[in-house]
């Protein structure tokens, strides 16, 4: 299995889809080329940012194959691959092993609500089955529920191809416990905006954030800051990327305004697929004064 270093700024990237509701290819390759060119460390596909569960298996697997081809090894592209089912979760993260792709993001069984015990034994199974490596998926405003961080250690101690967790709970306490547990073993993540520097704080490794889909180049600066030791400037940027993270993830609906903000940088990002709907005009216009008023554009 091969080794994959899981560190830096990742981007949940956006999916563009045409108003026939299909993958707009061209699109796509111009998002790809400007998030790599803002120095990211990776892409994650089909995540809940790319509005993975609205995508059927073969549109999962032609997206992971159209990025990986875009990217050409210049960054790591790691596949979303959680669904409700055990058995789903397994057959999708093969179908992400088989086409090459460097690591799979499960994130945790939604709609049920597992026990502890259940979440253990879900993704124990799908680490015994799946030669790949796994990153952990927490994001408890989508799923309803959080894993408990003796949990995480738990299938961490017993599966060594668990390589990491995102943590989306916004929660700094159940962080550095996440950290405090497991951050020896394998990388911690921050799965929100707001907390890039946190994360790396307090010994996180980095962050997968949908944010990044827009201002790729301020995160990639706050790692980039932390690394080097100027953390004035680390906590400035922090505050630009936590005022984006309001706006765009706080204070509106998360996929139709991370692809108006896009537009709003010169860049397709399509339209969400139903039952999402694009912003109203109001809603845009306010995005619009948000954004600007930090010379975003």
């Amino acid at each position: 299995m091969p080794k994959v270093k899981l560190e830096g700024i990742f981007v949940p990237n956006v999916t563009p889809f045409d108003r026939q509701g299909g993958i707009d290819t061209d699109a796509l390759e111009r998002l790809v080329d400007f998030w790599l060119e803002r120095g990211v460390s990776g892409l994650v596909v089909n995540a809940s940012t790319g509005e993975g569960p609205l995508l059927s298996r073969e549109e999962q697997g032609k997206l992971l194959e159209l990025v990986l081809d875009r990217v050409n090894n210049r960054a790591i592209v790691i596949a979303g691959t959680g669904t409700v089912g055990t058995r789903e979760t397994i057959e999708l993260t093969m179908d992400a092993r088989d086409r090459d792709a460097a690591a799979a993001l499960v994130v945790t069984p939604y709609f049920f609500k597992p026990s502890d015990e259940e979440l253990f034994q879900h993704y124990s199974s799908l680490l015994a089955s799946v030669d790949m490596p796994v990153i952990l998926y927490n994001v408890p405003k989508f799923t309803g529920h959080s894993i408990g961080p003796r949990v995480i250690e738990r299938i961490s101690r017993e599966h060594s191809n668990l390589i990491g967790v995102k943590d989306s709970s916004g929660d700094p306490g159940l962080m550095a416990e996440i950290i405090r547990l497991v951050g020896d073993r394998i990388s911690v993540l921050s799965g929100s905006g707001d907390m890039i520097l946190p994360n790396l704080a307090l010994g996180g490794k980095g962050a997968i954030v949908a944010i990044a889909n827009v201002i790729p180049g301020t995160c990639v600066d706050i790692y980039d800051a932390f690394v080097g030791g100027d953390l004035h400037e680390a906590g400035r940027l922090q505050m630009r990327a936590s005022y984006v993270n309001k706006v765009l993830i706080r204070d509106h609906s998360q996929i139709a305004a991370l692809k108006y903000a896009l537009s709003l940088r010169g860049l397709d990002a399509g339209i969400p697929r139903r039952p999402l709907m694009p912003l109203p005009q109001k809603e845009e216009r306010e995005i619009g004064e948000a954004l600007k008023s930090i010379d975003l554009f």
